[in-house]
């Protein structure tokens, strides 16, 4: 798993089990996406077993039960649904399928655990309202740039701690490598993976939604752009957003499939949150020239400027909070009202977007 393309980089953290053995089970299904990886990982770690997986492509079994060994294949979907033991199913389906995938988990009444961004079309979010609504089940999502990166949960610990007062503006920076040759045939085609504010953009604004405390917000203006990368017309290689929260803070954010071959690892994910007594800095992945290894965060307040080294200090306790939550039927990991307004956002930045053609608009 390779941390220089991310397509299935796996962030290791430090086993804190919040269940017993065998207690919380689950499933992986549909493995078009790396993160699968990720987000199985984090669960494991946190103490669910990895008992079924599932895909069509007997490859991708192959290479998941290399890493999962303990998970069995499944001969289809439907005895993955039908299994009691199965509390949460887990997919990184192609990226149009993820909401009608994430029902159909639901109306089994399982919780379902997709791979972000988690809808590609308004009407894919309002059927998972409904059916959260009448079944009682979750429709969680796996936005790892904040759950699955150390700096970025101790960034989250420090707003709330009042490090730099009440915040007011975030700015995100989400570059990606492209990799094109390694790219599935879907991942080019606009219908399947959204537009780049729905797929990438959507670690951006849910990002913005947390850290400045915010239940709601307005997409004031959004872009995207094929700037390199004519060979794949339905390709957005470039795309930017700005949004105005309920509680007046701000939010600017650009993401891309731009970064330089010479980059040591896939993107320099960064975040900057202005507070009203300080701001911080996350460089995620690198610290370019100067540290290879990522989870960089610099805080400057009125105690002064200190940078923190946070890889394994700090662990990922949204996998834990989940299971309980599932458990319990609890909202202390993330918030349903949460996860779908980020998915509103993106859908909405994505929809309303300038489209630049040419270096001039369309």
């Amino acid at each position: 798993m390779s941390k220089q393309d991310g397509m299935n980089y796996a962030p290791q953290g430090k086993p804190r089990p919040v269940v017993k053995p065998g207690e919380f089970a689950v499933a992986a299904v549909h493995l078009d996406h790396g993160h699968i990886y990720g987000m199985c990982n984090g669960l494991k770690e946190a103490g669910a077993s990895v008992k079924w997986v599932y895909d069509p492509d007997p490859r991708k079994v192959r290479d998941f039960l290399q890493a999962f060994p303990e998970a069995a294949p499944a001969d289809s979907l439907e005895q993955v649904l039908q299994d009691p033991e199965i509390r949460l199913v887990a997919a990184a389906a192609v990226p149009s399928e993820r909401g009608p995938l994430g029902v159909s988990v639901m109306e089994h009444g399982k919780d379902y655990f997709t791979d972000k961004t988690p809808f590609t079309a308004f009407a894919h979010l309002e059927m998972a309202e409904e059916t959260c609504e009448r079944t009682g089940r979750k429709y969680w999502v796996y936005f790892s740039e904040r759950l699955h990166v150390e700096s970025a949960v101790y960034a989250g610990q420090l707003i709330e701690d009042g490090a730099i007062g009440r915040v007011v503006q975030v700015l995100g920076l989400g570059p990606h490598r492209l990799n094109a040759p390694s790219r599935p045939a879907w991942f080019f085609e606009k219908e399947r993976y959204g537009g780049i504010l729905c797929d990438i953009g959507s670690h951006q604004i849910e990002q913005f939604l947390h850290y400045a405390g915010c239940r709601d917000a307005k997409v004031l203006h959004s872009k995207v752009a094929n700037y390199r990368n004519p060979e794949y017309p339905e390709l957005e290689d470039y795309g930017d957003a700005t949004l105005l929260g309920d509680n007046g803070a701000t939010n600017y954010f650009r993401v891309d499939w731009l970064t330089p071959a010479g980059l040591s690892t896939w993107g320099d994910g960064r975040t900057v949150i202005l507070g009203t007594d300080g701001y911080i800095e996350l460089r995620k992945y690198v610290d370019i020239a100067r540290d290879p290894e990522g989870d960089q965060l610099y805080l400057v307040n009125g105690e002064g400027e200190r940078r923190l080294s946070l890889a394994g200090k700090v662990g990922y306790p949204f996998f834990g909070e989940m299971i309980l939550d599932v458990l319990n039927r609890t909202e202390n990991a993330m918030t349903q009202e949460h996860i779908f307004k980020a998915a509103e956002l993106c859908l909405s930045a994505q929809t309303q977007a300038v489209r630049i053609m040419g270096g001039e608009t369309e």
